[in-house]
């Protein structure tokens, strides 16, 4: 069994399936980079940059390759690269948000996708549903639909069972472990955003800012840590706009609770500052924005965290 790699050069790998296993089961949907020692009540998570494939999923998509990869935070996991060296672990989902979405409630599923009735514990209804990006999308991020026909809900089910909970179990486990090491953890939810949208995939002829933080309307993290990350990205000349139009997902409202003592802070990088997003390729901006990054993780490095 193979995946597809969304590398530039399109390659094929092979190395996160269990070739003993008759169904081809993912052995490791998400990849952890842990640094030497951890030194820092910081946690990053990059949902969105996954770019391997299933075949089969490939094979019931309408569209091409390339076109799925619109929906993909391109590079991100790159872009948050220096977070082990400062003394914090980046966990990174290995599997593309359009064959299942890391950044949504478990069961967030539209029944009109699916050949049989859903069962009640499934969310039916929600403007993620509405937009077509629930939990399995209907739509790519520009809104064109992924799939030739229904699915079956047991294929759903597979997706949340074998990528979707275990990404989440080992995101928890982190948090978990910085928590009870530090007392406190701040985890850093990291996306980019396209150069050309905003909200839920409405366009907008307007540049949308450089940086959107999402703290989901200030329940998820203090004001005092959101305004830190601003002032840096302001002080790096950067534009930044705060929950307009992305609040934050299921990662910042399902673990971000400053009063237990873990907060969550949604980033999102507008693509035009490091990527060409037709081509899909890195632009002359990549190595700067990451320079970037690399300074905004060193900064929060030496913050102390309550």
């Amino acid at each position: 069994m193979k995946l597809y790699q969304s590398s530039e050069s399109s390659s094929v790998q092979n190395c996160f399936y269990d070739r003993d296993n008759d169904h081809g089961q993912l052995i490791s949907p998400y990849e952890i980079l842990y640094p030497e020692t951890q030194r820092i009540p910081f946690v990053y998570s990059s949902p969105h940059s996954g770019k391997l494939y299933p075949p089969e999923f490939i094979k019931t998509s309408r569209l091409k390759l390339k076109s799925l990869r619109g929906s993909e935070d391109c590079y991100v996991d790159e872009l948050f690269s220096a977070a082990p060296n400062a003394g914090a672990p980046l966990i990174k989902a290995v599997f593309p948000r359009v064959f299942i979405d890391a950044n949504r409630e478990p069961y967030e599923f539209d029944p009109s996708m699916f050949v049989e009735p859903l069962p009640s514990f499934v969310t039916t209804s929600s403007n993620k549903i509405s937009a077509g990006l629930g939990t399995i999308a209907k739509v790519v991020s520009y809104g064109e639909k992924i799939y030739s026909g229904k699915l079956h809900l047991s294929d759903a089910l597979n997706r949340v069972n074998n990528y979707y909970l275990p990404y989440h179990d080992s995101l928890e486990k982190l948090i978990n472990i910085t928590k009870e090491s530090f007392g406190c953890c701040a985890l850093i939810d990291c996306h980019s955003m396209p150069s050309n949208r905003i909200g839920n995939g409405s366009r907008n002829n307007k540049s949308p800012a450089d940086i959107v933080l999402g703290d989901n309307h200030g329940r998820s993290a203090s004001k005092a840590l959101v305004n830190e990350i601003e002032d840096f990205f302001i002080s790096e000349g950067l534009s930044v706009k705060i929950n307009d139009p992305y609040p934050g997902g299921y990662t910042t409202s399902n673990y971000g609770k400053p009063k237990t003592g873990v907060q969550a802070i949604q980033i999102e990088i507008n693509r035009a500052l490091y990527m060409d997003e037709k081509s899909i390729k890195k632009n002359e901006g990549f190595l700067e924005t990451k320079q970037v990054m690399d300074r905004l993780v060193s900064h929060l490095s030496k913050l102390i965290i309550v």
